[in-house]
């Protein structure tokens, strides 16, 4: 009966998540999610990496079995959301079927942001969100010699870092800012890690546009805007994502850079809660409204929806962090370094492949990049949390005590 079903639509981190809540909460209504994937909920992040390179399948993946969705009686169904009437309190799918709920969870995720160029749409370039991209990626690569890939962000480095594991391929990777990563971490980030795929073999090339994609049937090159032909087999394009808000704009929603939600995951429609990357809510550690693109952060942004829409609102309060493997580098990162106006290294980023790199703004620690540095990440993740003042002297001394750093906080914040 829809006086006792929740709907959620949306099939990733945050819908898989979302459901597991609701029962955790006490929903004992119908639960039923609605993804157009023609799979059980997975995890993502491994698709740039293990699944691209062959060493799981999609089935290893998956967040939960499918005896769990059996076992919790929450029905999975594979189609597309074209409507939400809000009046009515009815979604309609695809074939024109209208299904009614008590409670709505916008789970909508996001999409590649498309590179607006000529022979964007040429066969052989790809772009990088969920596992049929991948499927078609790694389809191409048998008769590939030379990849190359638009973007320096994360999703680009981490391709190209398994595509370099695999090995018989060239990779170049183009990006229009003058440093890799330029757009989320400190210059001394950015260079290790362009010296890491220099060593790898990836050839990297910073601050070149590019003016087109070029090829008969297939791709055949990449064209810069200084007349230079880059030839490729294979084009990869990841230049950021965009969140999937038209369902909610549609509706009525309000939408701005994202399905605008409360601190307890509560739409302007107080019937209807939004999750995951495609939701913007006003974070106060960093006293700024945002959007984050990241598993733990679906995660949390579900556990709150889900207790909201059982009655029993909570507030969004974890400390964003995220993760990025390249090769067999573990980059941890804990907080948000935006307006950073001083860094502290604890380890050399010019040499070896661990060290963490510290965000201070205001004389107050915001933010750590952690290089194969587990100790270090689990130190900014408690001292964000608390707002411990650190002594960047000391933080800076690889031989000092991080647990002694946490017990006496010092007065340094110059």
């Amino acid at each position: 009966m829809a006086s006792d079903r929740a709907i959620i639509i949306g099939g990733g981190h945050a819908g898989a998540q979302l459901c597991a809540s609701l029962r955790q909460e006490g929903w004992v209504g119908e639960i039923l999610i609605i993804g157009d994937e023609p799979a059980l909920p997975y995890h993502r992040p491994p698709l740039s990496k293990t699944y691209l390179s062959g060493k799981s399948s999609l089935a290893d993946l998956l967040i939960r079995p499918p005896e769990f969705y059996e076992k919790q009686d929450i029905t999975i169904r594979h189609a597309r959301v074209v409507a939400i009437d809000r009046q009515a309190r009815s979604v309609t799918l695809s074939d024109g079927e209208e299904i009614g709920y008590a409670k709505l969870a916008l789970c909508l995720g996001a999409r590649p942001r498309r590179l607006p160029i000529a022979g964007a749409e040429l066969a052989g370039v790809h772009y990088l969100r969920d596992a049929s991209d991948i499927e078609g990626i790694r389809g191409g690569l048998t008769d590939t010699r030379r990849v190359v890939i638009i973007g320096a962000g994360y999703i680009g480095l981490e391709t190209a870092a398994s595509l370099r594991t695999l090995g018989g391929t060239s990779v170049t990777v183009l990006e229009s800012a003058e440093r890799v990563l330029q757009r989320v971490t400190a210059p001394e980030v950015s260079e290790f890690y362009a010296r890491v795929h220099s060593e790898e073999g990836v050839e990297l090339r910073t601050g070149v546009a590019v003016a087109a994609i070029e090829g008969d049937d297939c791709v055949r090159g990449v064209r810069l805007a200084d007349g230079e032909l880059l030839e490729a087999d294979l084009v990869i394009i990841g230049i950021g994502v965009q969140p999937n808000t038209e369902l909610a704009e549609a509706a009525g929603l309000t939408v701005d850079n994202g399905i605008v939600i409360d601190g307890s995951g509560l739409t302007s429609d107080p019937d209807i809660v939004a999750a995951g990357d495609c939701a913007s809510y006003f974070l106060p550690r960093y006293d700024r409204h945002l959007r984050l693109e990241s598993v733990p952060n679906a995660v949390e942004h579900a556990k709150v929806a889900a207790a909201t829409m059982c009655g029993k609102p909570k507030t969004i309060s974890a400390l964003p962090w995220f993760w990025s493997d390249q090769y067999e580098l573990k980059l941890q990162i804990a907080g948000l370094n935006d307006g950073y106006d001083d860094v502290v290294l604890r380890g050399d980023p010019k040499s070896g492949r661990s060290f963490a790199c510290f965000y201070f703004k205001n004389g107050e620690m915001i933010a750590a990049d952690c290089v194969n540095r587990p100790k270090e990440f689990m130190f900014s993740r408690r001292a964000l949390n608390d707002r411990v003042p650190i002594d960047r002297s000391l933080l800076a001394d690889p031989e000092s005590s991080l647990t002694e750093l946490l017990k006496a906080p010092s007065t340094d914040r110059s």
